[in-house]
């Protein structure tokens, strides 16, 4: 039998203080929204920018609920609904866990369309910068996916296969590491070097779209290596349903990076 790695143990719970417990997880959150938050500061200040400090400001309290109310309707709307409805009332418990990218997306998408018509500003200007500062986010999210020994991937024989405790007595690819390296590290790099390294964020909406496509192909890919959810399985032919809800956003992503290169700049 080839070697494996040993899984790290770490305490999911960061800082305990009395019965109040401090989990990677929300940490995760909290830090994805302050470094955001920082950026988008910066970028707030640069001429030309489709937001203000204010705005920045404002717009932090949108997107906590945001993510939070569509992360976790999303899970329960494409992940388990047959559950929820009988258990209507454990749809609050966000402490167990269970939350959607895809959910969070789509809270995301419409916080954006209702401030931006709320301030008069420009929609796929705001969603360009907000594109940029969110890959870090799924950085610490997918690694404190690793730290909870949730989300792991399917059996393999790789050298870096790891026993997860929840995941039974076979190595398993360690694929929450793959999602962070690449819907984080990597999408981050290229939203980074489009946005301070071209003139990419002159085109509204490309950035939105190579993020939206970045993403999509990133999930596609890490869904190969990921064991599906036990109460989902695959849906067909080996497709998962984080797969399914990327296609969307594949499409859209293309889109978006078509219009917006074939677009003509306005006349001034």
């Amino acid at each position: 039998m080839l070697p494996v790695l040993a899984f790290p143990h770490i305490d999911p719970v960061a800082v305990a203080i009395g019965p109040l417990a401090i989990r990677w997880y929300a940490l995760a959150y909290v830090a994805a929204l302050v470094l955001a938050w920082r950026y988008l500061l910066w970028i707030a200040k640069k001429p030309g920018a489709a937001m203000t400090a204010r705005d920045v400001d404002d717009f932090l309290v949108w997107a906590t609920l945001a993510i939070i109310l569509g992360g976790r309707l999303g899970y329960v709307l494409f992940y388990k609904p047959g559950f929820y409805l009988d258990h209507p009332g454990q749809i609050l418990q966000l402490w167990q866990g269970g939350m959607s990218f895809h959910g969070g997306l789509t809270g995301m998408l419409l916080a954006m369309v209702l401030f931006c018509r709320q301030r008069k500003i420009s929609l796929l200007g705001f969603s360009d910068m907000i594109a940029v500062a969110t890959p870090p986010g799924l950085f610490f999210g997918r690694i404190a996916n690793f730290i909870n020994g949730e989300l792991f991937g399917r059996p393999s024989d790789a050298p870096w296969a790891m026993v997860f405790p929840a995941g039974g007595p076979f190595p398993r690819h360690p694929s929450q590491l793959y999602e962070a390296l690449l819907e984080g590290l990597v999408l981050a790099i290229v939203m980074l070097v489009l946005r301070h390294g071209t003139r990419a964020h002159e085109k509204p909406g490309l950035l939105t779209g190579v993020f939206l496509m970045g993403y999509a192909l990133a999930r596609i890919i890490a869904e190969f290596f990921r064991e599906p959810d036990a109460h989902l399985g695959f849906i067909a032919a080996g497709v998962t349903m984080g797969q399914i809800l990327s296609l969307p956003l594949l499409a859209l992503g293309l889109g978006l990076v078509w219009w917006s290169t074939q677009r003509k700049p306005a006349v001034r």
